[in-house]
């Protein structure tokens, strides 16, 4: 995991969901790619993906459950868990959570 992303550009309005319980900004590559930079306070919510994700933790700790999934799994910074395409995901947030979403 890297400490810092070069080059890029970011968008100035953020991305607020869940009546601020998470907030995030869009960082764009160079190459087209992008990324989401965010913090997702405590609080339990279901999102849902449209490209496939990978969600870097860099700090706090969470329980996710995939879409389909009866089983809670727990994840805490310096981890990552992978969402496919057109899923969802539950998140219990127990800490809370700096990440990174990277859209694949």
């Amino acid at each position: 995991m890297t400490t810092q992303f070069d080059n890029v550009s970011v968008v100035k309005k953020a991305n607020i969901y869940f009546d601020g319980k998470c907030v995030s900004h869009t960082v764009l590559f160079a190459d087209g790619t992008k990324k989401t930079i965010g913090i997702i306070f405590p609080s339990t919510l279901k999102f849902n993906t449209g490209a496939a994700e990978i969600m870097e933790l860099n700090a706090g700790k969470c329980r996710i459950r995939l879409a389909g999934a009866t089983d809670w799994n727990t994840y805490e910074g310096g981890q990552q868990f992978e969402v496919p395409a057109n899923s969802s995901f539950d998140i219990e947030t127990v800490d809370t959570l700096d990440y990174v979403c990277h859209f694949i």
